[in-house]
């Protein structure tokens, strides 16, 4: 398959459609022309017969030879006529025509009722004949007028010479549009084309918008759009580097600190199992945030596979997270209500955002968290509820944002991770302060198929 440039395809476009234009007018335009002049030939024929016919009408002096009938083919418009009549049919008056061509006319004749068309080749040319019938004392007779094509043909010829040159100067002509075509989609889309370049060496600082036709406005907004998009993808790209080599930084730092010590011999004997313990303690910390590092890029990923979701109660899940964490404050009283309301969707997924949520209820309740959910008429409600210190307003908006440090300093992925699943189910993520706290709450649509 040939490969052509834009240039190339404008031209190619305007050539074949001059072609395909110039081809329907050459196979149409003659047929019909000579059918008009055909038709024009006849109306000139029966206008020439009304006239010899009217009684003070004067009729022509007949030719006197067969060679005057046919020298009347090289003269234009010259129209003869005849008259035939008798037993025979045979020439009462007018010029004098070969005798083949006396025989068909007078065959012709014969069907007339009162006037006909008819046509005859003769020598290579075609003789337009009309055959107008009449009554005399005498019997019939049929009065006909000829003239030969020689008319039509030049008229064909001559107005096809005319439509061939105008042909010509509307395809010169064309040729300014095509130039103007050409500049009007090049010029944009090379501009396009640069920044497009630019992307793809990661220099996508320089905004792009046209202004002059709304099919390119529209593509350069779309174009807008989509660099936005990646600087705000690279922004939360180095982001998340930054954060995630901080949240590593510590705990690695405090293994080495603690193994160096261990190693110089410098701790006293007596301090070496509460050192392990710390050395532990920040490793455990150390994996969970890879691991949520690993979960939180593997639910990108997600959004381009199926789901496994099945329905189940919603208190299969939240007593069995009310066991796990309990042991951890067992100051704090977790509560559940709404066990029996049944929720659609991947049931790993929805076990993992309501751990990080409740684990996320943990630092900061004083007596209660309550595990709730309530089914309406079009969705199921998750709410993670704790009685602890409410949350600045400024700070409720930006909360779900990956590494968002929270009150207590902590940063983290849980909540994040929490709006991705929320995401993935169609559904949306919110959090507020109550009276007595705060609530965390994710609406999931009862049909998230």
């Amino acid at each position: 398959m040939i490969k052509l440039n834009l240039t190339q395809r404008i031209w190619f476009s305007f050539i074949a459609i001059i072609l395909m234009v110039g081809l329907l007018i050459g196979i149409i335009y003659p047929i019909s022309l000579k059918s008009t002049l055909t038709e024009e030939t006849y109306r000139i024929i029966e206008q020439e017969q009304a006239r010899v016919m009217r009684p003070n009408g004067d009729y022509p002096a007949p030719a006197t030879s067969e060679a005057e009938f046919l020298e009347r083919r090289e003269a234009a418009r010259s129209v003869g006529h005849l008259v035939i009549g008798g037993n025979q049919l045979g020439r009462r008056f007018g010029d004098p025509v070969p005798t083949e061509v006396l025989v068909e006319m007078g065959q012709r004749a014969q069907d007339v009722e009162r006037r006909g068309r008819y046509e005859l080749t003769y020598n290579d040319a075609t003789l337009f004949y009309v055959v107008f019938k009449s009554y005399r004392p005498e019997g019939e007779e049929y009065h006909i007028t000829y003239m030969w094509d020689t008319y039509r043909d030049e008229m064909v010829n001559r107005l096809w010479s005319r439509l061939f040159y105008i042909m010509v100067m509307a395809g010169l002509l064309s040729l300014i549009p095509a130039f103007w075509l050409k500049n009007y989609l090049k010029v944009p889309l090379t501009s396009l084309g640069n920044h497009f370049e630019q992307i793809a060496e990661r220099n996508w600082k320089e905004p792009f918008h046209w202004e002059s036709d709304d099919d390119f406005e529209k593509l350069s907004n779309q174009f807008e759009s989509m660099r936005q998009n990646l600087m705000k993808y690279d922004r939360a790209q180095r982001t998340f580097i930054q954060h995630a080599s901080h949240e590593l930084k510590t705990p690695i730092m405090v293994v080495k600190s603690y193994a160096q010590s261990v190693k110089d011999g410098i701790l006293p004997r007596e301090n070496i199992p509460s050192t392990m313990d710390v050395i532990l303690e920040e490793s455990e910390r150390m994996e969970k945030r890879v691991k949520d590092m690993l979960y939180y890029t593997k639910l990108d990923s997600l959004k381009e596979t199926t789901m496994e979701k099945v329905t189940f109660p919603f208190g299969s899940l939240a007593y069995q997270i009310r066991e796990r964490f309990f042991v951890q404050r067992e100051d704090v009283d977790i509560v559940v209500i709404g066990e029996k309301v049944n929720v659609y969707g991947d049931k790993e997924q929805i076990q993992i955002l309501l751990e990080n949520l409740v684990e996320n209820a943990l630092r900061y309740a004083e007596t209660m968290i309550e595990i709730s959910a309530e089914e309406t008429e079009d969705k199921i409600i998750l709410r993670v509820t704790n009685d602890g210190e409410k949350i600045p307003e400024k700070e409720l908006e930006h909360l779900f944002a990956p590494f968002r440090k929270g009150n207590k300093g902590q940063f983290g992925l849980g909540l994040a991770i929490v709006k991705s699943i929320a995401e993935l189910h169609k559904g949306e993520s919110y959090v507020r302060n109550t009276d007595s706290g705060v609530c965390f709450s994710i609406h999931l649509p009862i049909n998230n198929k």
